[in-house]
């Protein structure tokens, strides 16, 4: 299993008025990491629709453990958990650098599809992108 790791410090715009992240902030971590994760294997989601291939999220999830507050430095970390040639699901961690305390847990469920939003396989109608992805996972 690949695991990438995206670094990032709080900003103070992230937190609410308890001093803590705001847990809407975590989807664009999430986002970002994965995004990441992709271009690492030379692709990227704007690469991806151009060849007409899209990722919805069907489902996601987040389990918040403990508050990540400002200037706290952070690590996303991202990985497969399950792939086929109609879905994926990624895992992520949000680990608190100064003492690798995991803060949050989350998950995302993504499917392929078309322009027209309908399933697509992407082993068959791209096989160069599912090479690609299966070295990650």
């Amino acid at each position: 299993m690949d695991i990438h790791e995206t670094k990032l410090k709080v900003r103070y715009v992230e937190t609410d008025q308890m001093g803590v992240v705001h847990h809407s902030k975590y989807y664009p971590w999430f986002e970002m990491a994965r995004g990441e994760y992709i271009t690492k294997i030379g692709m990227t989601y704007g690469g991806m629709e151009e060849e007409g291939i899209m990722m919805p999220v069907l489902e996601s999830w987040c389990k918040y453990i403990d508050g990540a507050k400002y200037e706290d430095e952070l690590i996303i970390k991202v990985w497969i958990e399950e792939m086929n040639p109609v879905k994926m699901v990624f895992n992520y961690h949000v680990v608190r650098e100064e003492d690798n305390k995991i803060i949050a847990k989350g998950s995302t469920k993504h499917t392929f599809v078309d322009k027209n939003f309908k399933i697509v396989n992407i082993k068959k109608v791209k096989p160069e992108m599912w090479e690609k992805l299966e070295k990650i996972y």
